[in-house]
């Protein structure tokens, strides 16, 4: 699982940056490092309801981090 947070950048608006030591403060939500589960959260807007903001939030950082953790993990196949 992969932690984030949400920094703001301006009034109303917020960027989801990756928080991989657990330590930024704030409220933080996790989510798998699956580019799969990073769209279906970003299409149901379960953001603003996991970190409890109003506004616009950029998930730029955090879809990187969620690229690059998907090409370094392996897959899983059963």
């Amino acid at each position: 699982m992969l932690r984030f947070v949400a920094i703001e950048i301006g009034p109303d608006q917020f960027r989801a940056v990756p928080d991989p030591a657990r330590r930024r403060p704030g409220r933080g939500a996790h989510l798998h490092p699956d580019p799969a589960c990073l769209a279906l959260a970003e299409r149901r807007r379960a953001f603003g309801r996991a970190l409890r903001i109003a506004g616009v939030l950029d998930t730029g950082p955090l879809a990187e981090a969620v690229a690059s953790a998907a090409v370094t993990e392996p897959e899983h196949t059963q």
